[in-house]
Parts: structure tokens; C-alpha cells; sequence
């Protein structure tokens, strides 16, 4: 099951305003003071922890309904297991866990679940605070009809605990959606592969390319290659250059009487300005764009197995400190989940393939490609020019097809093998017509017209930030193991179309 969380903003009176209010300060206080108990004493376990300040709290706060004292002390709980995980790794810099803004979880029991499940459109939800129960009135949007009208086609579920968050002093109900991942046709074959400032992007459209159009040859691909445009790299250098430039503004400020000076990047003003830069949600703009465009259509993604830390990888022989900090600002594996997220959502399948000699081989020949003095052009030795990126969403899109699993891709099935053995043989299947047509595609490197812009500026449309609750968002992560299972199921989904 994926999880949505869908933030709608609620209308509230001066009343209903003071009774939010005062239902969060105490909220706060359990969350606050259970937290640093769990952490001076090294007790992380909800149920103990239930046990031991229950009656506490509910004598003090009576008119506080039992669930919501349940679900602060379990709240603590998680705060401070995360931050006992942090001390161990040497990332807090303080004793105890600072809460600062909590956000209030209601279960089915303390607001009218049932009743809102029941309703066609629902407007209204009914909350349990200080002893009675109150109306709210929503404000919903097009998004959280959208969720809706799935939960009606059975399609999602709506989760039965709701958030009530604090937003710039407005109240926000954050709904979490259990869609179920849909089932359809493939209609294209999209292999990408990410860069420092682009998205390489291979695609073939099953039904022309299979169709009646190609009959008389249904065992070949014709596919488009283009780029989308991230510039996450030069993201990476122009940030780098601002918060340089407010170091040495704040040097001044943190200076000591030695003559050398604080680090200014664990100080409070530095943080301040820095938060105001909105670099992330400029990333996570672009990563949502590059999702939504590869999983419009429903289709079969292709990808690398980029592991758990692609970076590290990456920068083992790079010296320059500016080309490895952009290498590290690059969010591969963002890309990829979110990617992966949206493909369930939408009934699009993803696959990854070895990451193995998929940008130094030739996808026609399939022979080594020669360096040039070019980093992204690469030389074959039958004659021609290769981009890498081209050739390596290319490669990827061979090890999909049942020809090219056991002709171009034996380096998947072992790495082991001599492939200098292979280096001079040519792919017998593929014809001499479509050998010129993707020659003079690599030669050109020019990306088609269908490439997206992605715009300067990307935020999140959702006014909550995206009510990133943990648990709400995450889509559930496929084992390793069943990996290659999945690719055999693509091959035979994809044989089914090519025979």
C-alpha cells in the first residue's frame, strides 16, 4: 500500500482557536517531558513508558481526552529513539531533545471517523477537545478530491488517525491516503539514467513500434532519446557560493580574542539565513517534475541499481572538493523513490538493472567504447561517436529485451565472464536501416523537442510543507532479492508485446 498525505486547512473561530491552542500547549508538555525522562533514562519503550505516566497526566489534564495522552506519550517515544540514534552517530549537540512544534494525532475514537468515512463529500469533521466535542469545517482543494474520489472507487482507504498541525497561525487537518497500486497495459518502455545536471531519458512506444505499423518486423525498437534539464550541479555551486558569502559577512560577529573565529555554520544566525534560501524545496520541485513526466503514461521504467550510497561510490577518485560537493548534492536516490512512488500510483512498473559497463559500451556494436577529450563523448572502434548517457539508457533498455539477454547483455548474467572475447562481435540482430538511424541520433546528440523545461523555481503546493508525517509519505521499499524475479516478469511482459 502507498500512503498520501493530503494537508486541507480548517475554518476556525477566536473560540475553537483558544480551545486548538490549548489543547497543543498541553499536547507539547507530555510530549516534552516524556522525552527527556525517556532519554536521561534510557527507556524507549511506549508501553513502559504508557505505564508509567498515564495516570499522571490523566489526573492533571482531565478534560484531555485519554487517546490524545496515549498518542503524545507514544510521540515522545519516537522523538526519543531518534534522538538517541543521532547521539550514537555524534549528530546531537545537546543533552536532551529539544521539541519545539509537535503536531496532534487524534485516533478513530477522539474524532468522527465513522461518519466522515460514510460521507459522499465530506466538509466537516467533528474533534474531541476539552471534555466535548466541536465542529470544524474544512476547506478542501482539488487534491484532496482527487484522493477522495478514489477512496470512493475503492481505490484508497482513508487512514483512521488524523493530524491536526500549526501552520503560521492557521489549522491544518492532514488526511493520510492508503492507495492500493494500480494495475495497467504498458504502453511505453522509459529507461533514464541521472546526471549532475540532466536526466538521460530513452523511450519506446510499445504500440507504434509493435502495432501494425512495424509488422512485418516486430522484433526491433526505434527509441527516442532526449534529456530533461535538472541543473541540480549548478543548484549545488550557486548555493555553495551564497552561504560562503554569509559566512564571511557573520566572521566578524563570531570572532575571538585569539584572532581565529567561531564556526559560524553551528551558530543560530547562520541557520536563519540559510533557511531562507529554499534549497530544498528547489530540488524537490525538479524531483517531482522529473517523477511526473516518466510516469504520465503508464509504462515499464528501467533503471540502474544505484545501492543504498551512490555518492560514495562516485567520489572514491575524485580529488576536486567542488566537483565531489556537487556529486553529494546530487538526490539520486530521490529521484528513484520518488520515481518508484509515483510509478505504483499510477500502475507503471520500475526496474533496476546492473549498473555494470552500461555508459563504456557500445549499444549497436557492443563493443568497448575509447575515451576522447571529451568527459560526456566516448569513441567507438567501428567508426562513430557515443554520448554516454545516450548509450548507457540505451544499454539499459537492451537488457530488457529477450534478444539482448543473451546476445548484448552477458555481462548481467556474469560479471565474471572474459567480455574482451565479445569486444569485436557485432548484434546480429538488429538491421543495418536501424544501425544508421540511431548512428546519426548518437552523432547529433540532440534531444527531442519533447524534453521538458524544468522551471527555475519548484515549491511544494501543499500549504502544510507537504505534511511530511514519517509514515504518510514513504512508499514501501521492494526487497533486493526479488529484483531479478521482478525483471523476468518485464521480460515476459515485454516478449508479450514483441512476439
Amino acid at each position: 500500500m502507498l500512503r498520501r498525505a493530503v494537508a486541507v486547512e480548517l475554518e476556525v473561530t477566536k473560540e475553537l482557536n483558544k480551545l486548538l491552542y490549548s489543547v497543543e500547549s498541553a499536547y507539547l508538555s507530555i510530549v516534552r517531558e516524556v522525552a527527556v525522562y525517556a532519554v536521561a533514562n534510557n527507556v524507549t519503550s511506549a508501553t513502559q513508558l504508557q505505564g508509567l505516566f498515564y495516570s499522571k497526566y490523566r489526573g492533571e489534564y482531565q478534560g484531555l481526552h485519554a487517546h490524545l495522552i496515549i498518542q503524545a506519550i507514544r510521540q515522545a517515544s519516537q522523538i526519543a529513539k531518534s534522538f538517541i540514534t543521532r547521539r550514537r552517530k555524534g549528530l546531537a549537540q545537546k543533552p536532551y531533545p529539544e521539541v519545539r512544534s509537535i503536531s496532534i494525532r487524534f485516533t478513530e475514537k477522539a474524532w468522527s471517523y465513522e461518519q466522515f468515512i460514510h460521507s459522499i463529500a465530506p466538509v466537516r469533521l467533528e474533534l474531541s477537545l476539552l471534555g466535548v466535542r466541536r465542529v470544524v469545517w474544512l476547506r478542501p482543494h482539488k487534491r484532496f478530491w482527487l484522493f477522495w474520489w478514489r477512496v470512493l472507487t475503492g481505490e484508497a482507504e482513508l487512514a483512521s488517525t488524523l493530524i491536526i498541525k500549526r501552520r503560521t497561525n492557521k489549522w491544518y487537518a492532514i488526511f493520510v491516503f492508503e492507495l492500493k497500486p494500480r494495475e495497467e497495459k504498458p504502453k511505453l518502455v522509459f529507461s533514464f539514467d541521472i546526471n549532475e545536471n540532466t536526466v538521460a531519458v530513452s523511450r519506446v512506444d510499445l504500440p507504434s513500434t509493435v502495432g501494425k505499423v512495424v509488422d512485418w518486423n516486430r522484433q526491433y525498437m526505434i527509441p527516442e532519446l532526449y534529456a530533461i534539464r535538472t541543473d541540480f550541479g549548478r543548484l549545488a555551486r550557486r548555493y555553495e557560493r551564497v552561504r560562503n558569502a554569509i559566512i564571511e559577512r557573520l566572521k566578524p560577529e563570531f570572532a575571538l580574542p585569539s584572532g581565529n573565529y567561531v564556526n559560524v555554520t553551528n551558530t543560530r544566525e547562520y541557520r536563519k539565513f540559510v533557511r531562507r534560501l529554499r534549497e530544498g524545496n528547489r530540488k524537490l520541485g525538479r524531483v517531482r517534475h522529473v517523477a511526473n513526466e516518466l510516469t504520465r503514461t503508464p509504462a515499464i521504467i528501467v533503471t540502474e541499481d544505484l545501492g543504498e550510497r551512490p555518492q560514495e561510490s562516485m567520489i572514491e577518485d575524485v580529488m576536486k572538493d567542488e566537483f565531489r560537493h556537487r556529486i553529494k548534492q546530487t538526490p539520486f536516490k530521490a529521484v528513484e523513490r520518488t520515481v518508484e512512488g509515483k510509478a505504483l500510483e499510477r500502475g507503471s512498473k520500475l526496474v533496476r538493472v546492473s549498473s555494470y559497463r552500461n555508459s563504456r559500451v557500445c549499444p549497436i556494436h557492443f563493443t568497448r567504447l575509447w575515451e576522447t577529450n571529451d568527459w560526456h563523448v566516448l569513441y567507438c572502434p567501428r567508426g562513430h561517436y557515443v554520448h554516454r548517457d545516450y548509450a548507457s539508457v540505451m544499454n539499459m533498455t537492451w537488457k530488457t529485451t529477450p534478444e539482448a539477454w543473451s546476445k548484448g547483455v552477458w555481462w548481467d548474467l556474469s560479471k565474471g565472464m572474459d567480455w574482451r572475447e565479445y569486444e569485436g562481435k557485432s548484434n546480429t540482430t538488429i538491421p543495418y536501416s536501424i544501425v544508421q538511424y540511431l548512428h546519426a541520433m548518437l552523432k547529433t546528440f540532440m534531444a527531442s523537442e519533447e524534453g521538458p523545461a524544468v522551471l527555475a523555481r519548484g515549491k511544494p503546493m501543499n500549504p502544510a510543507g507537504e505534511a511530511d508525517e514519517s509514515w504518510a509519505r514513504a512508499p514501501p521499499r521492494p526487497l533486493k532479492a526479488g529484483r531479478r524475479s521482478a525483471l523476468k516478469i518485464v521480460i515476459n511482459i515485454v516478449s508479450s508485446f514483441s512476439y
